[in-house]
């Protein structure tokens, strides 16, 4: 199944250059969503994860039905003021201005195997931040899973030390 005929592309959204990946048509597709998660599913089981960790919004989408098929736990990462209890943040920098994250502080035990899902790898800005509040909890990242990676936008260098799965890759330009 070709999951690029499921992706839509909106140009100038949500700030003027920038070409936003609408993956609601796949969402809204059983077989191809079924597909994306079983992919995202394989990439956890070889990386024997204990949870995932999905950021805020489009990392849920994808990390909780794959947490439920494997049978073990999804934690959020958010924005900051959606977390009710004790959080740890971490700042970081997008092309057109500054985003925070939070966790739960009790969120990831020491030594906890964690992947990361997300829908788009681009910049690496809100994974690397994610990265980075999972291991200042002692959790050890076994790998980075994506519905799109945008590989002209060179998110994957701020990885170089995990393992990255994408379920499709692509360009900035391309529609």
């Amino acid at each position: 199944m070709n999951l690029k005929n499921y992706i839509a592309t909106i140009k100038n959204y949500p700030i003027a250059g920038v070409n936003f990946r609408d993956i609601t048509p796949l969402m809204q597709n059983g077989d191809a969503f079924k597909e994306a998660c079983d992919q995202i599913k394989n990439f956890a089981t070889e990386a024997k994860a204990d949870i995932i960790v999905g950021p805020e919004s489009r990392g849920f989408i994808f990390g909780c039905p794959v947490a439920y098929e494997m049978g073990i736990g999804f934690v959020p990462v958010r924005k900051p003021g959606k977390l009710p209890r004790e959080t740890v943040s971490f700042t970081y920098d997008l092309e057109y201005g500054s985003n925070e994250l939070h966790i739960h502080a009790d969120a990831i035990q020491p030594n906890q195997k964690v992947l990361i899902v997300d829908d788009l790898l681009a910049t690496g800005g809100t994974v690397e931040a994610t990265v980075k509040l999972i291991e200042e909890l002692g959790g050890i990242v076994v790998g980075c899973a994506f519905l799109i990676e945008l590989s002209d936008l060179n998110g994957r260098d701020k990885l170089v030390d995990y393992k990255v799965f994408s379920c499709m890759t692509s360009t900035e330009d391309e529609q």
